[in-house]
Protein backbone atom coordinates (compact mmCIF):
# COMPACT_ATOMS: atom_id res chain seq x y z
CA UNK A 1 0.00 0.00 0.00
CA UNK A 2 1.33 3.48 -0.89
CA UNK A 3 2.17 5.88 1.89
CA UNK A 4 -0.43 8.32 0.63
CA UNK A 5 -3.14 6.69 -1.46
CA UNK A 6 -5.25 8.59 -4.00
CA UNK A 7 -8.88 7.49 -4.17
CA UNK A 8 -10.72 8.51 -7.35
CA UNK A 9 -13.62 7.31 -9.52
CA UNK A 10 -12.64 4.59 -11.98
CA UNK A 11 -16.08 3.26 -12.99
CA UNK A 12 -18.04 3.43 -16.24
CA UNK A 13 -20.00 6.58 -17.18
CA UNK A 14 -23.25 4.53 -17.21
CA UNK A 15 -22.78 3.48 -13.55
CA UNK A 16 -24.94 5.18 -10.94
CA UNK A 17 -23.06 3.86 -7.88
CA UNK A 18 -19.49 2.46 -7.75
CA UNK A 19 -17.46 1.10 -4.83
CA UNK A 20 -13.74 1.80 -4.55
CA UNK A 21 -12.07 -1.67 -4.47
CA UNK A 22 -9.60 -1.00 -1.64
CA UNK A 23 -11.08 -0.74 1.85
CA UNK A 24 -7.80 -0.15 3.80
CA UNK A 25 -7.40 3.58 3.82
CA UNK A 26 -4.76 5.38 5.83
CA UNK A 27 -4.57 8.83 7.25
CA UNK A 28 -3.70 11.48 4.65
CA UNK A 29 -5.49 9.49 1.94
CA UNK A 30 -6.47 11.84 -0.89
CA UNK A 31 -10.13 11.50 -1.92
CA UNK A 32 -10.98 13.09 -5.28
CA UNK A 33 -14.65 13.69 -6.11
CA UNK A 34 -15.58 14.96 -9.57
CA UNK A 35 -18.32 17.40 -10.47
CA UNK A 36 -21.84 15.91 -10.41
CA UNK A 37 -20.57 13.22 -7.98
CA UNK A 38 -20.80 12.54 -4.29
CA UNK A 39 -18.66 10.17 -2.20
CA UNK A 40 -19.89 8.46 0.98
CA UNK A 41 -17.58 6.87 3.55
CA UNK A 42 -18.82 3.60 5.09
CA UNK A 43 -17.52 2.12 8.32
CA UNK A 44 -18.90 -1.09 9.80
CA UNK A 45 -21.79 -1.12 7.30
CA UNK A 46 -22.95 2.39 8.24
CA UNK A 47 -22.93 5.45 6.01
CA UNK A 48 -20.90 8.08 7.85
CA UNK A 49 -19.49 11.13 6.08
CA UNK A 50 -20.55 12.53 2.68
CA UNK A 51 -18.09 14.41 0.45
CA UNK A 52 -19.04 16.69 -2.45
CA UNK A 53 -16.87 17.62 -5.47
CA UNK A 54 -13.23 18.53 -4.80
CA UNK A 55 -10.08 17.06 -3.19
CA UNK A 56 -10.39 15.84 0.40
CA UNK A 57 -7.73 14.57 2.81
CA UNK A 58 -8.98 11.71 4.98
CA UNK A 59 -7.89 12.52 8.53
CA UNK A 60 -9.68 12.23 11.82
CA UNK A 61 -9.88 16.00 11.84
CA UNK A 62 -12.11 16.25 8.76
CA UNK A 63 -14.01 13.01 9.47
CA UNK A 64 -15.72 13.94 12.76
CA UNK A 65 -18.24 11.09 12.70
CA UNK A 66 -15.53 8.53 12.11
CA UNK A 67 -13.39 10.04 14.88
CA UNK A 68 -16.24 9.47 17.34
CA UNK A 69 -16.58 5.81 16.38
CA UNK A 70 -13.00 4.60 15.91
CA UNK A 71 -10.45 5.02 18.67
CA UNK A 72 -7.27 5.51 16.71
CA UNK A 73 -4.01 5.14 18.68
CA UNK A 74 -0.83 7.06 18.05
CA UNK A 75 -2.55 10.40 17.71
CA UNK A 76 -4.81 9.33 14.84
CA UNK A 77 -1.96 8.26 12.51
CA UNK A 78 -2.84 4.54 12.14
CA UNK A 79 -4.64 3.12 9.06
CA UNK A 80 -8.29 2.21 9.31
CA UNK A 81 -10.67 0.07 7.25
CA UNK A 82 -13.42 1.93 5.47
CA UNK A 83 -15.35 1.77 2.20
CA UNK A 84 -15.74 4.63 -0.26
CA UNK A 85 -18.81 4.71 -2.54
CA UNK A 86 -19.12 7.08 -5.47
CA UNK A 87 -22.62 8.16 -6.60
CA UNK A 88 -23.12 9.80 -10.02
CA UNK A 89 -25.73 12.54 -9.86
CA UNK A 90 -25.83 13.34 -13.59
CA UNK A 91 -29.07 13.19 -15.53
CA UNK A 92 -29.49 9.90 -17.34
CA UNK A 93 -32.22 10.44 -19.93
CA UNK A 94 -31.81 7.45 -22.25
CA UNK A 95 -33.05 4.52 -20.16
CA UNK A 96 -35.23 2.50 -22.51
CA UNK A 97 -38.12 0.36 -21.34
CA UNK A 98 -40.59 -1.96 -23.04
CA UNK A 99 -43.08 -4.75 -22.48
CA UNK A 100 -41.35 -8.07 -23.10
CA UNK A 101 -44.65 -9.86 -23.76
CA UNK A 102 -47.95 -8.41 -25.06
CA UNK A 103 -50.51 -7.22 -22.51
CA UNK A 104 -54.02 -8.62 -23.06
CA UNK A 105 -56.51 -5.73 -22.99
CA UNK A 106 -60.19 -5.74 -23.89
CA UNK A 107 -60.98 -3.08 -26.47
CA UNK A 108 -63.82 -1.00 -24.93
CA UNK A 109 -65.12 0.07 -28.35
CA UNK A 110 -65.24 -3.29 -30.15
CA UNK A 111 -65.33 -5.61 -27.07
CA UNK A 112 -62.52 -7.92 -28.27
CA UNK A 113 -59.34 -8.91 -26.44
CA UNK A 114 -56.26 -7.54 -28.19
CA UNK A 115 -52.58 -8.05 -27.25
CA UNK A 116 -50.83 -4.72 -26.79
CA UNK A 117 -47.11 -3.91 -26.77
CA UNK A 118 -45.63 -0.65 -25.57
CA UNK A 119 -42.17 0.87 -25.33
CA UNK A 120 -40.47 4.17 -24.60
CA UNK A 121 -37.75 5.72 -22.45
CA UNK A 122 -37.35 7.65 -19.23
CA UNK A 123 -34.74 9.73 -17.42
CA UNK A 124 -33.63 9.66 -13.78
CA UNK A 125 -31.21 11.40 -11.44
CA UNK A 126 -29.92 10.26 -8.04
CA UNK A 127 -31.26 12.88 -5.64
CA UNK A 128 -30.47 11.39 -2.18
CA UNK A 129 -27.20 9.45 -2.21
CA UNK A 130 -27.56 7.99 1.29
CA UNK A 131 -31.09 6.75 0.71
CA UNK A 132 -30.16 5.36 -2.71
CA UNK A 133 -27.16 3.36 -1.41
CA UNK A 134 -28.91 2.17 1.74
CA UNK A 135 -32.22 1.05 0.26
CA UNK A 136 -31.30 -0.04 -3.25
CA UNK A 137 -27.61 -0.77 -3.80
CA UNK A 138 -26.84 -2.77 -0.67
CA UNK A 139 -23.78 -4.99 -1.10
CA UNK A 140 -23.55 -4.81 -4.89
CA UNK A 141 -20.14 -3.73 -6.23
CA UNK A 142 -21.86 -1.37 -8.74
CA UNK A 143 -25.32 -0.24 -9.80
CA UNK A 144 -25.96 0.36 -13.54
CA UNK A 145 -28.86 1.11 -15.94
CA UNK A 146 -29.63 -2.57 -16.31
CA UNK A 147 -30.15 -2.79 -12.56
CA UNK A 148 -32.64 0.09 -12.70
CA UNK A 149 -34.67 -1.68 -15.40
CA UNK A 150 -34.47 -4.98 -13.52
CA UNK A 151 -35.51 -3.53 -10.16
CA UNK A 152 -38.37 -1.37 -11.48
CA UNK A 153 -39.70 -3.58 -14.30
CA UNK A 154 -42.67 -4.67 -12.19
CA UNK A 155 -43.41 -1.03 -11.34
CA UNK A 156 -43.56 0.38 -14.85
CA UNK A 157 -45.25 -2.68 -16.34
CA UNK A 158 -48.04 -2.47 -13.76
CA UNK A 159 -48.44 1.28 -14.17
CA UNK A 160 -48.39 1.09 -17.98
CA UNK A 161 -51.03 -1.65 -18.09
CA UNK A 162 -53.24 0.15 -15.57
CA UNK A 163 -52.92 3.55 -17.30
CA UNK A 164 -53.58 2.23 -20.81
CA UNK A 165 -56.65 0.32 -19.62
CA UNK A 166 -57.96 3.37 -17.74
CA UNK A 167 -57.52 5.65 -20.76
CA UNK A 168 -59.27 3.22 -23.07
CA UNK A 169 -62.25 2.86 -20.73
CA UNK A 170 -62.58 6.51 -19.64
CA UNK A 171 -62.22 7.97 -23.14
CA UNK A 172 -64.01 5.06 -24.87
CA UNK A 173 -61.42 4.80 -27.63
CA UNK A 174 -60.13 1.75 -29.43
CA UNK A 175 -56.66 0.29 -28.89
CA UNK A 176 -56.00 1.19 -32.52
CA UNK A 177 -56.59 4.89 -31.64
CA UNK A 178 -54.64 5.10 -28.37
CA UNK A 179 -51.53 6.58 -30.05
CA UNK A 180 -53.40 9.89 -30.25
CA UNK A 181 -53.12 10.16 -26.43
CA UNK A 182 -49.40 9.35 -25.94
CA UNK A 183 -48.55 12.81 -24.57
CA UNK A 184 -51.27 12.71 -21.91
CA UNK A 185 -50.45 9.10 -21.12
CA UNK A 186 -46.76 9.91 -20.61
CA UNK A 187 -47.55 12.71 -18.16
CA UNK A 188 -50.01 10.50 -16.30
CA UNK A 189 -47.46 7.67 -15.94
CA UNK A 190 -44.75 10.04 -14.70
CA UNK A 191 -47.03 11.33 -11.94
CA UNK A 192 -47.85 7.75 -10.88
CA UNK A 193 -44.24 6.52 -10.75
CA UNK A 194 -42.61 9.53 -9.08
CA UNK A 195 -43.61 8.73 -5.45
CA UNK A 196 -42.25 5.16 -5.64
CA UNK A 197 -38.86 6.22 -7.03
CA UNK A 198 -38.55 9.01 -4.45
CA UNK A 199 -38.60 6.39 -1.70
CA UNK A 200 -35.27 5.13 -3.06
CA UNK A 201 -33.68 8.56 -3.48
CA UNK A 202 -34.27 8.69 -7.26
CA UNK A 203 -35.77 11.65 -9.07
CA UNK A 204 -37.83 10.75 -12.15
CA UNK A 205 -36.94 13.51 -14.63
CA UNK A 206 -39.25 12.39 -17.43
CA UNK A 207 -41.16 9.37 -18.68
CA UNK A 208 -42.14 8.94 -22.33
CA UNK A 209 -44.40 6.40 -24.04
CA UNK A 210 -43.08 6.36 -27.62
CA UNK A 211 -45.49 3.83 -29.11
CA UNK A 212 -48.39 1.51 -28.31
CA UNK A 213 -48.91 -1.12 -31.00
CA UNK A 214 -50.54 -4.48 -31.61
CA UNK A 215 -49.02 -7.58 -33.29
CA UNK A 216 -50.07 -7.64 -36.94
CA UNK A 217 -50.10 -11.46 -37.05
CA UNK A 218 -52.58 -11.86 -34.18
CA UNK A 219 -55.89 -13.41 -35.29
CA UNK A 220 -58.06 -10.97 -33.28
CA UNK A 221 -56.23 -7.98 -34.74
CA UNK A 222 -56.60 -9.34 -38.28
CA UNK A 223 -60.34 -9.89 -37.89
CA UNK A 224 -60.86 -6.44 -36.37
CA UNK A 225 -58.96 -4.67 -39.16
CA UNK A 226 -60.80 -6.67 -41.83
CA UNK A 227 -64.14 -5.72 -40.27
CA UNK A 228 -63.17 -2.03 -40.11
CA UNK A 229 -62.02 -2.11 -43.74
CA UNK A 230 -65.32 -3.74 -44.78
CA UNK A 231 -67.33 -1.15 -42.85
CA UNK A 232 -65.40 1.70 -44.51
CA UNK A 233 -66.05 0.14 -47.93
CA UNK A 234 -69.80 -0.12 -47.28
CA UNK A 235 -69.91 3.48 -45.99
CA UNK A 236 -68.33 4.67 -49.24
CA UNK A 237 -70.66 2.60 -51.44
CA UNK A 238 -73.75 3.54 -49.43
CA UNK A 239 -74.95 0.10 -48.19
CA UNK A 240 -75.20 -1.30 -44.70
CA UNK A 241 -74.44 -4.88 -43.63
CA UNK A 242 -78.07 -6.04 -43.57
CA UNK A 243 -78.69 -4.78 -47.11
CA UNK A 244 -75.57 -6.44 -48.43
CA UNK A 245 -76.41 -9.78 -46.82
CA UNK A 246 -79.98 -9.59 -48.18
CA UNK A 247 -78.77 -9.08 -51.74
CA UNK A 248 -76.22 -11.89 -51.33
CA UNK A 249 -79.00 -14.26 -50.22
CA UNK A 250 -81.27 -13.26 -53.10
CA UNK A 251 -78.49 -13.68 -55.62
CA UNK A 252 -77.57 -17.11 -54.25
CA UNK A 253 -81.19 -18.29 -54.32
CA UNK A 254 -81.75 -17.04 -57.87
CA UNK A 255 -78.63 -18.76 -59.22
CA UNK A 256 -79.05 -22.02 -57.30
CA UNK A 257 -78.35 -24.79 -59.87
CA UNK A 258 -80.40 -27.35 -57.94
CA UNK A 259 -83.57 -25.36 -58.50
CA UNK A 260 -85.58 -25.88 -61.68
CA UNK A 261 -86.92 -22.34 -61.47
CA UNK A 262 -85.09 -19.26 -62.66
CA UNK A 263 -85.31 -15.52 -62.30
CA UNK A 264 -88.09 -14.33 -60.01
CA UNK A 265 -89.21 -17.84 -58.97
CA UNK A 266 -85.69 -18.75 -57.79
CA UNK A 267 -85.53 -15.55 -55.82
CA UNK A 268 -88.96 -16.32 -54.33
CA UNK A 269 -87.67 -19.66 -53.02
CA UNK A 270 -84.77 -17.84 -51.42
CA UNK A 271 -87.22 -15.37 -49.88
CA UNK A 272 -89.34 -18.19 -48.47
CA UNK A 273 -86.34 -19.71 -46.80
CA UNK A 274 -85.36 -16.29 -45.44
CA UNK A 275 -88.80 -15.69 -43.91
CA UNK A 276 -88.52 -18.94 -41.99
CA UNK A 277 -85.30 -17.87 -40.32
CA UNK A 278 -86.91 -15.26 -38.08
CA UNK A 279 -89.14 -12.23 -37.88
CA UNK A 280 -86.27 -9.76 -38.30
CA UNK A 281 -84.86 -11.34 -41.45
CA UNK A 282 -88.36 -12.13 -42.70
CA UNK A 283 -89.37 -8.46 -42.59
CA UNK A 284 -86.20 -7.51 -44.43
CA UNK A 285 -86.86 -10.05 -47.19
CA UNK A 286 -90.51 -9.03 -47.35
CA UNK A 287 -89.56 -5.42 -48.09
CA UNK A 288 -87.05 -6.51 -50.70
CA UNK A 289 -89.60 -8.81 -52.40
CA UNK A 290 -91.68 -5.79 -53.36
CA UNK A 291 -88.72 -4.29 -55.23
CA UNK A 292 -87.02 -7.42 -56.50
CA UNK A 293 -86.15 -5.93 -59.85
CA UNK A 294 -82.91 -4.23 -58.75
CA UNK A 295 -82.24 -3.01 -62.29
CA UNK A 296 -85.01 -0.41 -61.82
CA UNK A 297 -83.72 0.76 -58.43
CA UNK A 298 -81.40 3.59 -57.45
CA UNK A 299 -79.84 4.88 -54.24
CA UNK A 300 -80.84 8.22 -52.71
CA UNK A 301 -77.78 10.48 -52.73
CA UNK A 302 -78.74 12.00 -49.36
CA UNK A 303 -79.83 9.11 -47.08
CA UNK A 304 -78.65 6.05 -49.12
CA UNK A 305 -82.14 4.54 -49.09
CA UNK A 306 -83.30 2.43 -52.05
CA UNK A 307 -85.88 4.07 -54.33
CA UNK A 308 -87.44 3.36 -57.75
CA UNK A 309 -85.42 4.68 -60.67
CA UNK A 310 -88.33 6.59 -62.24
CA UNK A 311 -89.27 8.31 -58.95
CA UNK A 312 -88.01 11.84 -58.46
CA UNK A 313 -88.40 12.32 -54.69
CA UNK A 314 -87.02 9.91 -52.03
CA UNK A 315 -89.78 8.35 -49.91
CA UNK A 316 -87.47 8.24 -46.87
CA UNK A 317 -86.05 11.79 -46.70
CA UNK A 318 -87.84 13.66 -49.53
CA UNK A 319 -84.62 14.48 -51.41
CA UNK A 320 -85.10 15.71 -55.02
CA UNK A 321 -82.97 13.34 -57.10
CA UNK A 322 -83.40 15.45 -60.25
CA UNK A 323 -81.96 18.58 -58.65
CA UNK A 324 -78.33 17.65 -59.19
CA UNK A 325 -79.04 16.38 -62.74
CA UNK A 326 -80.78 19.60 -63.77
CA UNK A 327 -77.96 21.65 -62.31
CA UNK A 328 -75.36 19.65 -64.23
CA UNK A 329 -77.37 20.01 -67.45
CA UNK A 330 -77.58 23.80 -66.97
CA UNK A 331 -73.84 23.99 -66.40
CA UNK A 332 -73.18 21.85 -69.47
CA UNK A 333 -75.55 23.98 -71.55
CA UNK A 334 -73.79 27.11 -70.36
CA UNK A 335 -70.42 25.64 -71.28
CA UNK A 336 -71.71 24.71 -74.76
CA UNK A 337 -73.00 28.25 -75.55
CA UNK A 338 -71.43 29.40 -78.83
CA UNK A 339 -69.11 32.40 -78.70
CA UNK A 340 -68.81 34.52 -81.86
CA UNK A 341 -66.16 37.02 -82.89
CA UNK A 342 -67.48 40.59 -82.55
CA UNK A 343 -65.67 41.59 -85.73
CA UNK A 344 -66.35 38.82 -88.28
CA UNK A 345 -68.79 36.44 -86.51
CA UNK A 346 -66.46 33.45 -86.61
CA UNK A 347 -66.94 30.84 -83.83
CA UNK A 348 -64.52 31.15 -80.90
CA UNK A 349 -63.54 28.71 -78.17
CA UNK A 350 -62.59 29.40 -74.59
CA UNK A 351 -58.86 29.80 -74.18
CA UNK A 352 -58.34 31.53 -77.54
CA UNK A 353 -56.64 34.92 -77.62
CA UNK A 354 -57.26 35.84 -81.26
CA UNK A 355 -59.95 35.12 -83.86
CA UNK A 356 -58.72 32.37 -86.25
CA UNK A 357 -60.54 34.05 -89.17
CA UNK A 358 -59.79 37.79 -88.93
CA UNK A 359 -57.09 37.87 -86.23
CA UNK A 360 -59.06 40.30 -84.05
CA UNK A 361 -58.19 40.14 -80.31
CA UNK A 362 -60.65 38.04 -78.26
CA UNK A 363 -61.68 40.12 -75.22
CA UNK A 364 -63.98 37.87 -73.11
CA UNK A 365 -66.69 39.33 -70.91
CA UNK A 366 -66.04 38.38 -67.30
CA UNK A 367 -69.75 37.68 -66.83
CA UNK A 368 -70.84 35.68 -69.89
CA UNK A 369 -67.65 35.08 -71.90
CA UNK A 370 -68.90 36.88 -75.05
CA UNK A 371 -66.39 38.72 -77.27
CA UNK A 372 -66.29 42.46 -76.55
CA UNK A 373 -65.22 45.07 -79.08
CA UNK A 374 -62.34 47.27 -78.08
CA UNK A 375 -63.57 50.44 -76.42
CA UNK A 376 -67.04 49.12 -75.51
CA UNK A 377 -68.25 50.04 -72.04
CA UNK A 378 -71.05 47.41 -71.91
CA UNK A 379 -71.25 43.79 -73.08
CA UNK A 380 -73.54 43.36 -76.13
CA UNK A 381 -74.69 39.92 -74.89
CA UNK A 382 -75.45 40.38 -71.18
CA UNK A 383 -75.52 44.19 -71.02
CA UNK A 384 -73.24 44.39 -67.98
CA UNK A 385 -70.45 46.94 -67.57
CA UNK A 386 -67.09 46.03 -69.02
CA UNK A 387 -64.22 46.64 -66.59
CA UNK A 388 -61.94 49.45 -67.82
CA UNK A 389 -58.27 49.75 -66.76
CA UNK A 390 -57.16 52.68 -64.66
CA UNK A 391 -54.91 54.92 -66.83
CA UNK A 392 -52.37 55.13 -64.02
CA UNK A 393 -52.15 51.73 -62.21
CA UNK A 394 -54.05 49.60 -64.79
CA UNK A 395 -56.43 48.23 -62.12
CA UNK A 396 -59.69 47.00 -63.70
CA UNK A 397 -62.63 49.20 -62.68
CA UNK A 398 -65.85 47.07 -62.84
CA UNK A 399 -68.31 50.02 -62.78
CA UNK A 400 -68.25 52.80 -65.37
CA UNK A 401 -69.85 55.24 -62.89
CA UNK A 402 -66.79 55.20 -60.63
CA UNK A 403 -65.03 58.58 -60.83
CA UNK A 404 -61.84 57.71 -58.94
CA UNK A 405 -59.67 54.57 -58.97
CA UNK A 406 -60.19 52.63 -55.68
CA UNK A 407 -56.58 51.44 -55.82
CA UNK A 408 -54.49 54.59 -56.51
CA UNK A 409 -57.11 57.40 -56.36
CA UNK A 410 -56.53 58.55 -59.98
CA UNK A 411 -59.40 60.61 -61.43
CA UNK A 412 -61.34 58.63 -64.04
CA UNK A 413 -63.22 61.67 -65.48
CA UNK A 414 -62.24 61.93 -69.15
CA UNK A 415 -61.16 65.35 -70.49
CA UNK A 416 -60.28 66.55 -73.94
CA UNK A 417 -56.55 67.16 -74.28
CA UNK A 418 -57.23 70.18 -76.51
CA UNK A 419 -59.95 72.17 -74.75
CA UNK A 420 -60.25 70.35 -71.39
CA UNK A 421 -63.95 69.56 -71.79
CA UNK A 422 -65.14 66.57 -69.69
CA UNK A 423 -66.94 63.79 -71.50
CA UNK A 424 -68.41 60.30 -70.84
CA UNK A 425 -68.39 57.09 -72.82
CA UNK A 426 -66.03 56.55 -75.72
CA UNK A 427 -66.79 59.21 -78.42
CA UNK A 428 -64.42 59.53 -81.35
CA UNK A 429 -64.52 63.37 -81.37
CA UNK A 430 -64.67 66.01 -78.63
CA UNK A 431 -68.24 67.33 -78.40
CA UNK A 432 -66.90 70.89 -77.79
CA UNK A 433 -63.98 71.46 -80.16
CA UNK A 434 -64.17 68.44 -82.48
CA UNK A 435 -60.74 67.13 -81.48
CA UNK A 436 -60.31 63.51 -82.63
CA UNK A 437 -59.58 61.07 -79.80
Amino acid sequence: MALIEVVKYEGSPDVFAWKYPNDELGTWTQLIVNESQEAILYKGGKALDLFTSGRHTLTTANIPILNNIVNLPFGGESPFKAEVWYVNKVFSLDIKWGTATPIQIQDPKYKVFIPVRSYGQFGIRIEDSRKFLTKLVGTLPAFEKENVLQYFRGLYLTKVKDSISSYLINKNVSVLEINAYLDELSTHLKEKMEPTLEEYGIQLVNFYVNSINVPEDDSAVKKLKEALAKKAEMDIIGFNYAQERSFDTLEGAATNPSSGQAGLMGAGIGLGMGVGIGNGMGNQFGNLAQNINTANMKVCQKCNAMMEAEKRFCGNCGHDSHQKTVKKQDEKKKEETEISCSNCGCSLEKGMKFCPECGDTYIPCIHCGADIKAGQSKCAECGKDVPQPCPKCKTLIPNSNVKFCPECGESLIKKCSSCGTSYEGNPKFCPECGQKF
